[in-house]
């Protein structure tokens, strides 16, 4: 089998094959009801990266969720690097998606069935990290529920990123920010949100409904960023960046008003990413 960079590896049930060319049923329930959860793990010089933090924030969501325990993280770390041989990652960069699915239905209709097999697979590709600015609005029909659990966890539907996106992009901006329900600041369609402010670092506080990101526990673990009640208009001198596993980047503005960019965003990712 022959890989190209731009091509999307896939696995499922023991077969690695192009994404193109792997199937899932159609009666599966992550297509069928966006039932599922998963995991993007950096491949960073050819090394999968916070693979332990990625794997118990997978394993809490399933519990959280009622589903299955996924696959072991010895079984999960056997399959990424025989994906990285394949995918020709061994000294490149790259992004490893872990899906676990409850599995095809059985019956119509929502409700679970003690028969239920859940159902694993891995996508792989090339990838570098985005440092780039971006601008961004505030999303005006979307907010995050701060009550739901589905808040706390990484799962297929991603509608509402979705949605706050083509409206930020319709107004001609990059990205959208979210409020939650309270109307306090949340989150990025895809990312966590973070806050330089006279020298601390700030992200929005877990209950505020944002996903619990693996980079920004790295920085709360390591006593760099501090949680807080971030409010909807930024503050002079402020600098906001959009940060996960894959990227960090600088928001140049949000809606009309401009911020500082003076921090160097790389420098704050492989912060967080390599000390130990």
């Amino acid at each position: 089998m022959t890989t190209h960079k731009t091509q999307r590896l896939g696995w499922i049930n023991g077969q690695w094959e192009s994404c193109e060319d792997l199937k899932i049923p159609i009666n599966d329930r992550g297509l069928n009801y966006a039932d599922g959860i998963f995991e993007t793990i950096l491949i960073f010089n050819g090394t999968p990266r916070l693979v332990n933090e990625h794997l118990s924030r997978w394993e809490k969501s399933a519990n959280l969720l009622g589903m299955n325990p996924p696959p072991s993280k010895a079984w999960v770390m056997a399959l990424i690097s025989d994906g990285i041989k394949k995918s020709h990652l061994q000294k490149e960069n790259g992004a490893i998606r872990l899906n676990w699915s409850r599995g095809s239905s059985v019956q119509r209709g929502i409700d679970l069935s003690n028969t239920n097999s859940h159902r694993f697979w891995v996508e792989i590709n090339h990838y570098q990290p985005n440092f780039e600015s971006i601008s961004t609005l505030i999303s005006e029909t979307e907010r995050r529920n701060t009550f739901s659990r589905l808040s706390r966890c990484k799962t297929f539907s991603y509608n509402q990123s979705i949605q706050a996106r083509l409206e930020a992009k319709k107004a001609g901006y990059n990205d959208a920010l979210l409020l939650n329900n309270n109307g306090d600041m949340c989150c990025g369609t895809t990312a966590n949100i973070l806050v330089k402010r006279n020298n601390y670092w700030l992200t929005p506080h877990i209950n505020s409904g944002c996903i619990p990101g693996v980079m920004r526990q790295r920085g709360i673990n390591l006593n760099i960023i501090k949680e807080a009640i971030i409010k909807d208009s930024p503050q002079n001198g402020d600098e906001w960046f959009l940060i996960n596993s894959l990227s960090c980047r600088p928001i140049q503005n949000i809606d009309t008003k401009e911020l500082c960019m003076s921090t160097n965003p790389k420098k704050l990712w492989l912060k967080l990413l390599t000390t130990l």
